[in-house]
């Protein structure tokens, strides 16, 4: 979908340069995926030692609580097409799925 907001490039600036974030959805879930991934690594290398035991758990129980992030964000996106779908296009019933859902993230 051309029109969608959610292919609405977001611009941050950062100093003279420019950060574009234009698939906003996907964003989202790589960034989700790389602090699941930091969380437990981070609370596997505590668990060397046992003085960071406790702290290790505390990551593992953090990650896991961020792996029940990722299909909230596919959720969103999937309410968020739909919304946009039924909005944008009359011609469709809205309650029809929306075709563009080859990229589930």
């Amino acid at each position: 979908m051309k029109n969608a907001p959610d292919s609405t490039p977001m611009v941050i600036h950062v100093g003279r340069e420019e950060l574009v974030i234009r698939r906003r959805y996907e964003v989202a879930s790589i960034a989700n995926d790389a602090l699941v991934a930091l969380w437990f690594v981070t609370g596997s290398i505590m668990f060397f030692s046992e003085e960071w035991t406790t702290a290790g758990t505390w990551c593992f129980l953090i990650g896991s609580i961020e792996l029940l992030i990722r299909p909230a964000i596919r959720l969103s996106r999937h309410l968020h097409l739909q919304r946009v779908h039924s909005r944008t296009l009359w011609s469709r019933s809205p309650a029809a799925p929306p075709t563009d859902g080859s990229q589930d993230y």
